[in-house]
């Protein structure tokens, strides 16, 4: 098969690609569904056995231990082979799950969010990495046009169901509903993913030093987001001596966790990821804030609220599908360009519908910033998969889930930092809840503009046989 042959969105659910087809929506539904079922369900834990002041190291604890899981994922794969390596993650995530559902106490809960967010990053990243070994790259953005109206449904799903579970069983009934996806994600995994690759099986180093300094780097982050704004810009300046320090170190390993040209503006693989990782710091804010911010200033219930944020995640579902048909490369190009323009303009008319206390302003700035995603998102991973070589795609394409979450936390520590200092915490009226909430879309706007400059080195980079490989023969 060629990138010129003709495909349609039937053929990823044919016999010779529905199993593999599905795997990776389940590795998808593990982490999508899980963030929401979470959420939703651990006030209410914390209501029976205490320990408030822990709920938010729930999703800390996850979404770190899931970047320093999708750090090593690479080598993981290499050492153990695909399917040994997704195995073991999976049932790492399943004890977890165990361990978080059946807790007596929060401190339990937290060893449970732990070993779910390793367990579940290097899922991701493996399901990352087995794209371009199992799909012609023609058939690449159909996969990430279905990934993302898989987190669509469960933006607008995962709250309702586990609201109900919660309500009508319990919240441990939340966490254990994991347990049979587990287990069908396993049982397909041993029957259809390959045991190994030629690259894989190969005696590697364990990265201990590397993947500890990023997961106190990340920690330091976290905690940025909760600490006052001196010390916070401290945090985010510790932490981000640290995160260089790792590419410093991962460039002169043996074994390396990255592709050595890995955030290096010199190449589309690093330029690629520092925008992946910009566009991700610059929607954060929003996701973190807007929720709250409507209720306050308007009054919505959670589930109004949850709704018109949600709409983002429509917009981006159906923008990747709407764009997944694209065969043009030129087109291509200019998607990945107009993706970071369009959730910076988008950002701006969110904030100016808040300002305005217009909803439809900020739905529309919703729908924007979601096909922003959307249009871009697909285009850029499938050109990076396709520029790096043979030997670094495995570390590329796993490194893209984990800049994403580390943009996700980035970002969210960033909008803590800007909402804190002017003043969010003790604003009571609509007006200053408006001010208050000014410097988080400005600094949303402005982490987009540099994703788009990004975008635009990227782009001009590519070389006729990064946009006409195909990556998988047919």
């Amino acid at each position: 098969m060629t990138d010129s042959t003709q495909s349609s969105w039937a053929e990823i659910f044919t016999p010779r690609f529905a199993t593999v087809t599905l795997i990776l929506c389940l590795g998808v539904a593990l982490l999508a569904f899980n963030a929401f079922l979470a959420s939703i369900s651990l006030p209410t834990a914390v209501q029976e056995m205490g320990g408030v002041a822990l709920i938010s190291w729930a999703l800390t604890l996850f979404l770190v231990f899931a970047i320093v899981g999708g750090s090593g994922a690479a080598l993981l794969k290499q050492r153990l082979g695909a399917r040994t390596a997704l195995l073991a993650s999976a049932s790492i995530f399943l004890l977890g799950t165990v361990v978080a559902g059946t807790a007596g106490s929060m401190e339990q809960v937290l060893v449970g969010r732990a070993l779910q967010g390793l367990g579940e990053g290097v899922v991701s990243a493996i399901c990352f990495a087995l794209i371009p070994e199992l799909f012609p790259s023609r058939l690449v953005p159909k996969v990430f046009g279905l990934q993302a109206m898989i987190w669509a449904v469960a933006a607008f799903g995962g709250p309702a169901v586990a609201g109900l579970l919660t309500e009508l069983v319990s919240w441990r009934a939340a966490f254990l509903v994991n347990v049979p996806l587990v287990l069908l994600f396993a049982a397909m995994v041993s029957v259809k993913v390959p045991a190994h690759s030629p690259e894989d099986r190969k005696v590697v180093t364990f990265p201990g030093i590397r993947l500890l300094t990023i997961g106190a780097a990340i920690m330091l982050v976290a905690l940025a987001g909760l600490a006052q704004p001196l010390a916070a810009t401290g945090l985010l300046i510790a932490a981000a001596a640290l995160l260089v320090l790792v590419v410093w170190l991962d460039a002169r390993a043996t074994d390396r966790l990255m592709p050595p040209d890995a955030f290096r503006l010199v190449s589309v693989v690093g330029t690629g990821l520092w925008m992946v990782l910009l566009i991700n710091i610059a929607g954060a804010g929003s996701a973190v804030y807007l929720v709250l911010v409507v209720q306050e200033m308007w009054g919505y219930g959670p589930t109004a609220a949850g709704a018109l944020a949600a709409t983002l995640a429509v917009a981006w579902s159906a923008s990747a599908i709407l764009v997944a048909n694209v065969r043009s490369k030129e087109t291509r190009k200019t998607l990945i360009r107009l993706g970071p323009a369009m959730i910076g303009a988008g950002l701006l008319l969110v904030l100016a519908g808040l300002e305005l206390d217009q909803v439809a302003i900020v739905v529309a700035g919703q729908l924007i910033i979601g096909s922003g995603f959307g249009t871009c998102n697909g285009y850029l991973n499938l050109t990076m998969m396709e520029a790096a070589s043979d030997a670094e795609r495995d570390r590329t394409s796993a490194l893209m889930p984990t800049t994403q979450s580390a943009g996700n936390a980035i970002g969210a520590a960033l909008a803590g930092v800007a909402a804190n200092s002017a003043g969010m915490a003790a604003a009571v009226s609509a007006l200053e809840v408006k001010l208050a909430v000014m410097p988080i879309y400005v600094l949303g706007a402005a982490m987009a503009a540099l994703a788009f400059a990004a975008a635009w080195r990227m782009v001009g980079m590519i070389r006729p046989q990064d946009v006409n490989s195909s990556f998988a023969a047919g």
